[in-house]
Formats: structure tokens, C-alpha cells, sequence
């Protein structure tokens, strides 16, 4: 795994680098993070993707961490990863699409790590382009899995998180500003905001807090991916200059995670570089 930025001048603060040294600030948390794996990469230098950023993160600080994908080989190397860093971890395979596997990751979870107090949901596809590239199952589809699943897993993790919990969902950009060209997936993206309010509002009196991160641009395996399919990605001028990281993803996850974020619920936070705000 590299940290790799593509900013060669190495200006980068430690943490968009994934280099800053731990805090504990979620020491004895129990966190599943849905979609903690990342795409595979042939390039050498492949950064790590948000939801493996996101997990190892949340280890360095002191969680313990359930590593849920639907692809297992995924799963098992960033539970790896963490153990490799003195960290505790347990990967658990789950498609989301299927809603019995949606209550299942949270009670293979809860069985794991004794509990669960964080909830992390970084997954999502694309499918079709337009609305005459877009078909009944291909919409269908995306909103299965990047809404559908965001509520039922939600649904089932609510019940047994103690107050003081907090629960994050993991929008875009494409939420709030057109420009994907994929319906489905801008749709479902906005979708997780209002869901966001929605749960925010039903927990609060529970002291579980929920908020949605809406990342913009950021380097990560599937950011490239999309590149290719889009040259002019890496052409859009953002106010700060570059891409994101997906460490900055995790860091922004976290602070909503930690008790530092004890007074924020129902937010939607932007990590793009100031590309919706100044542009």
C-alpha cells in the first residue's frame, strides 16, 4: 500500500499522507466500516482507497475495527493491514445489495467486537450514463446498494449502539452539484443526505449522532479508474490546486466519529477543496 499524493513537492501535511502520528481519539470504539476494502491496482504506486484509509485510520486511533466488503480478499488485507500496525481488526464478507446480508454485517459485527459504537457506510456504484444510457435495472441497482443498503444496515445497527455513538455515511459531491452525467448515482448520493436527516433526527434522543461525509475529487484506485473513463476529471481546476486524499476522507470520518465532534448531527461535510464553495 502506498501513500502516494501525486504532490511531488511533498507539501503535504502528514495527515493528508496518512503519516501523522495516532491520537486516541477513539480509544475502546467499536467501528464497521461497510466497503473497507480497496479496488485492486496494477499501477505501482496506487494510493489506498477511502474505505481501507478509513479503517486503518480508525485502528491508529485506537478502535477496534470490523472490516466489511463484499469481496473477502479485500476485506482480509486491510484487517491485515491494521494488524500489522499493532491494531485489532476482523473482516467480514457482505454484499449489501441483498438485505439479509445488510442486518447480518452488523450482528457478525456486534458478535466480534463485543458491541458497536461507530458506524462507517463507504460503498457505492455507478452504473449507466444519461438518461438514455440509464435502464430500470441499472437504476435500480444503484440505488440498491448506495441507498437501500445505507438505510437497512442503519436500521439494524441503531438498536444496539449505546448513546454517544455516531454513525457516518459517505455521500459525494455529485449530491449537491450536477456533473457525474449518471443519474442514478447522483440521485442516490442526494438521496444519503436526506437520509442522513432523517436517521439524525429518529437518534438524536438516543445521543446517536449521524452525519455524511461528500467527498470530491480524491486519488484514490477507483478516482483513477473514473479518469480514464473521463479524462477531463483530472483537468477540473480546484480552488486548492489537487486532488484529495483518502486520508483526508478518513481523518474528516473520524473526527465525526470522536467524541470531538460531540455536538454535530444531521451535517452534511464537504471535502472537495473548496471545488462547490469557490467555483
Amino acid at each position: 500500500m502506498s501513500d502516494t499524493t501525486g504532490d511531488e513537492s511533498g507539501r503535504l501535511p502528514p495527515e493528508a499522507r496518512g503519516a501523522a502520528p495516532a491520537r486516541n481519539r477513539l480509544r475502546g470504539r467499536r467501528v464497521l466500516v461497510v466497503g473497507a476494502g480497496t479496488r485492486p491496482s496494477s499501477e505501482p504506486d496506487a494510493p489506498v482507497g477511502n474505505g481501507r484509509a478509513i479503517s486503518l485510520l480508525a485502528a491508529r486511533e485506537g478502535a477496534v475495527v470490523a472490516c466489511a466488503d463484499m469481496s473477502a480478499e479485500a476485506a482480509g488485507v486491510t484487517a491485515e493491514l491494521i494488524g500489522a500496525e499493532g491494531g485489532r481488526a476482523q473482516p467480514i464478507e457482505a454484499d449489501v445489495s441483498d438485505p439479509e446480508q445488510c442486518r447480518r454485517v452488523v450482528a457478525d459485527a456486534v458478535d466480534a467486537m463485543g458491541g458497536l459504537d461507530g458506524l462507517v457506510l463507504n460503498v457505492g456504484i455507478a452504473l449507466g450514463r444519461g438518461l438514455d444510457g440509464t435502464g430500470v435495472e441499472e437504476w435500480d441497482t444503484t440505488l440498491d446498494v448506495n441507498l437501500r443498503a445505507h438505510f437497512l444496515v442503519c436500521a439494524a445497527a441503531v438498536p444496539v449502539m449505546p448513546a454517544g455513538s455516531s454513525i457516518v455515511l459517505m455521500s459525494s459531491i455529485a449530491g449537491i452539484k450536477p456533473g457525474s452525467r449518471m443519474p442514478a448515482y447522483d440521485v442516490s448520493k442526494a438521496g444519503l443526505i436526506g437520509l442522513t436527516r432523517t436517521i439524525g433526527l429518529d437518534t438524536a434522543r438516543s445521543g446517536i449522532r449521524v452525519n455524511v461525509v461528500l467527498p470530491g475529487l480524491i486519488d484514490t484506485p477507483l478516482g483513477r479508474e473514473a479518469g480514464r473513463g473521463r479524462p477531463s476529471r483530472a483537468r477540473t481546476p480546484v480552488p486548492l490546486g489537487r486532488q484529495g486524499t483518502a486520508w483526508e476522507i478518513a481523518y474528516a470520518t473520524v473526527f465525526l466519529l470522536s467524541d470531538e465532534a460531540s455536538y454535530v448531527t444531521g451535517q452534511s461535510l464537504v471535502v472537495d477543496g473548496g471545488l462547490t464553495a469557490l467555483r
